[in-house]
């Protein structure tokens, strides 16, 4: 008789926990969830009563098979949670896109606004290797003639032609001729730069005008909408939607002579103006935005020169998922230096850590939370920002969803309609512990598969439907 190969432990603790009689209960609330990798369990209570005081529903965690509640942990990492990771993504793609074409309370007029996509960079601090193209033919990376050595020795070129997945891209031609110190210090820096910029956009529309600060906001409203991204050589770049409209916000149509040019002009006159000085009194680090600003219209139509709204809003929704970890560093705080030297990242994104724990504890830079944001290469700005006429917000499209959920639960336990019964809900719940137990995971992960391919058939669906 032919034995039966073992099963691996992990394969075991799947199947034992497939046979606990609570199993099929677990498994309705890791779908309630979305699929979360990091739920969190509560313990607790939640009374629904009327006006009268009399009790129309009761729940109690301790009369669930498993004992708790799970919740999804809403973590907005990629990295850490690919399933809450999508909702984030796709709340903020609808952000945008209604922000560019209209819905969601935001009149389709605005299609009609002048809009740019804007691309802020941060200057060079270093030769890095990258893959450079022309059309389809990959050049080499950083050809030189005569093959001239710097200060230290180093070759200052590379012939090679790196392909897209070679972990060389982004790495210092040098180390040693790399300015990590003015790295570091514009990654800290960088929302700062983004604030005076926005400051600075108006000031420059008033100045070409003739008129006061106050006298533009009576002619004219500037909204936007942003994204930071981290490049390969782990320097935050910022990419935006920058919207002209009338004084009254979208549903105000903007003067005839706020036009794309006029916006992409002053947008490149106000960020060349942008200065940052570290320390302030007797500064040792000057910043500015790089070189390559990147501006673009944003059209509707996919026929027209510039680029198509729904692309635009689904390359921001992208990288708004994202961290630092894209450029090679890890998505959690390292709390002690000499954990940096065990970390699974990057030589040249090590350097940048190493570098933000030696300034933080410098004088000059004690005032700037560096150690704190050493995982984040110095960055310690928002991700995703937008000014407050640019469209909906994520806390609306959340309340939407809770909204929808609680309405189908409302059904579920039979309770009154909103406008048949005045009713009052309060609950008591306390932490209980986070994560998945032993056996859990694999079935968690299935979970989530599934759900993930329903929401992209829909997702497709719908961007086919609103083309």
């Amino acid at each position: 008789m032919t034995e039966l190969p073992g099963f691996s432990p992990d394969v075991l603790a799947a199947a034992q926990r497939a046979s606990v009689p609570d199993f099929a209960r677990w498994q309705e609330m890791v779908r309630a969830t979305g699929g979360c990798a990091q739920p969190i369990r509560l313990q607790g209570r939640r009374i629904t009563f009327d006006a009268g005081l009399e009790v129309l529903d009761v729940y109690r965690t301790a009369d669930e098979p498993t004992g708790y509640l799970l919740t999804a942990c809403g973590n907005r990492r990629a990295s850490r949670c690919s399933a809450c990771s999508e909702v984030y993504r796709d709340d903020t793609y609808h952000l945008i896109l209604s922000g560019l074409r209209g819905g969601k309370g935001v009149p389709e007029d605005v299609s009609a606004h002048p809009r740019v996509f804007a691309t802020f960079t941060a200057p060079s601090f270093g030769a890095v290797h990258a893959r450079r193209q022309k059309g389809d033919k990959v050049l080499p990376c950083r050809p030189r003639r005569n093959n001239p050595l710097c200060e230290h020795g180093r070759p200052e070129g590379c012939g090679m032609r790196h392909g897209e997945d070679d972990s060389q891209i982004g790495q210092p031609i040098c180390v040693d001729c790399y300015d990590y110190v003015g790295a570091v210090l514009w990654n800290a820096h960088a929302g700062e730069f983004w604030r005076r910029f926005t400051q600075a956009l108006p000031a420059t529309f008033a100045r070409h005008l003739g008129v006061s600060r106050a006298e533009l906001r009576r002619r004219l409203r500037l909204s936007y909408a942003k994204v930071a991204e981290y490049q390969a050589r782990g320097q935050v770049h910022f990419h935006a939607v920058i919207r002209l409209d009338g004084p009254d916000g979208p549903s105000d149509r903007p003067p005839d002579w706020a036009t794309v040019p006029v916006l992409a002009a002053a947008i490149r006159e106000a960020a060349a103006g942008v200065v940052v000085s570290v320390p302030e009194d007797d500064p040792s680090f000057v910043g500015r935005w790089g070189t390559q600003l990147d501006i673009d219209p944003v059209y509707v139509a996919t026929s027209m020169e510039g680029i198509a709204d729904q692309r635009v809003a689904a390359y921001i929704a992208k990288y708004a998922t994202k961290g630092a970890e894209s450029a090679g560093t890890v998505d959690r705080p390292i709390r002690q230096m000499r954990d940096v030297a065990h970390l699974d990242v990057t030589e040249h994104a090590r350097r940048m850590i190493y570098t933000c724990f030696v300034l933080g504890d410098r004088p000059e830079y004690r005032v700037i939370p560096l150690r704190q944001w050493a995982h984040m290469l110095g960055y310690r700005g928002h991700f995703s920002t937008k000014s407050r006429h640019y469209s909906t917000t994520l806390g609306a499209l959340r309340q939407v969803r809770a909204d929808h959920q609680a309405e189908r639960a409302r059904e579920r336990r039979g309770l009154p309609a909103p406008g048949e019964r005045e009713t009052v809900t309060v609950g008591q719940w306390r932490y209980a512990g986070s994560g998945y137990r032993n056996g859990e995971h694999f079935w968690a992960e299935v979970i989530r598969q599934r759900i993930a391919t329903a929401r992209r058939i829909a997702r497709e669906r719908e961007r086919k439907e609103s083309a």
